[in-house]
């Protein structure tokens, strides 16, 4: 049983595609006594109300992150919170910097602020491969926003909230996947459209992200950044799982975007643990008691960790039966 089984549960970005899948987990496998979902577009939280009815156990909260006493309000009494809300997209966000500053990170201090002042628990933060190294401005705001919740445990060190952040690269199920796009262009005999064929990805299914995260609250002391050990897959492999056969043309890798992901920098090895799951790396200071997990073993000095240097490998079969699996 999670600790967070039985508990007051809040998640910001409730209504996005992690949301929904944490929230079915949750009624389902942890009996939560609520769980507030906090998201500012009222059509979506209309959606998963009709999704999963009138169970009481739900708090439907319309707020936005940048709203500093909204999140103040919809945090009375809760005991955990799930950061997820964000503004994602890659080219968008050169286009709208502003935004992304405002929300990924503006937004990220409130509910920093907000856990804090109302003696939340745990909070865990959810990352993005882009934040590591980042090479554009979506991803920037992220590693501040990353930095931003582990420097929290230093202002939270005389209270009895604790930070982290779970970083995980791309997520097979959620919105914006390629899958769907790849079969209804190869069901009208269409080319693919395919960056650079030598491009790596990391892949996790949502479920498992879930798991992941539910999993950290249960390990954490605060000030931790967790990656899961996933595997990694080739571009040109998924154009065979998915579309066997189908004909395909580069379109170039668009502007901020990489040819392989990149969870952990080499910089960064230094302060890298492993464990058959998952590596944590540990945070530059820490003024808070933190205390170093049993059991994990030291990476090698300049170890990084990215898709194509990865250890772990889908083939054609394995990604073919996981999306199988998933869209049962």
């Amino acid at each position: 049983m999670s600790e967070i089984s039985g508990s007051s549960i809040l998640i910001t970005g409730g209504t996005g595609s992690f949301g929904k899948a944490f929230l079915e987990h949750a009624l389902t496998h942890l009996d939560p006594a609520r769980i507030v979902v906090f998201s500012r577009d009222e059509l979506k939280q209309y959606e998963v109300r009709q999704r999963f009815g009138d169970d009481k156990r739900i708090r439907f909260f319309l707020g936005d992150i940048r709203d500093r006493d909204r999140l103040a309000r919809a945090m009375h009494g809760v005991d955990y919170v799930v950061h997820a809300a964000a503004l994602k997209q890659v080219d968008t966000a050169e286009y709208n910097p502003s935004e992304f500053v405002n929300t990924n990170i503006n937004g990220s201090q409130n509910v920093i602020d907000a856990a804090i002042n109302a003696g939340v628990k745990k909070v865990v933060a959810l990352s993005t491969d882009k934040a590591s190294s980042p090479i554009n401005l979506y991803g920037a705001t992220k590693l501040v926003a990353d930095k931003l919740f582990i420097a929290g445990n230093h202002y939270a060190a005389t209270h009895p909230t604790r930070l982290a952040v779970v970083r995980y690269g791309n997520v097979m199920g959620s919105r914006g996947s390629v899958v769907p796009l790849f079969r209804k262009l190869a069901a009208n005999s269409q080319s693919l459209p395919i960056t650079d064929k030598r491009m790596t990805r990391f892949w996790i299914t949502l479920p498992a992200a879930v798991k992941f995260v539910v999993d950290s609250f249960d390990r954490m002391e605060g000030g931790e950044l967790f990656v899961p050990r996933i595997p990694s897959m080739r571009i040109m492999d998924l154009v065979e799982a998915v579309a066997p056969g189908s004909p395909t043309h580069e379109t170039g890798i668009r502007p901020g975007e990489k040819l392989h992901e990149e969870m952990i920098a080499s910089d960064d090895s230094r302060r890298t643990l492993r464990f058959p799951d998952r590596y944590v790396v540990q945070p530059v200071a820490a003024s808070w008691g933190y205390q170093a997990p049993v059991g994990g073993e030291e990476v090698a000095d300049g170890f990084n960790y990215r898709s194509d240097n990865n250890d772990l490998w889908l083939s054609v079969d394995d990604m073919r039966a996981l999306i199988e699996a998933e869209e049962k």
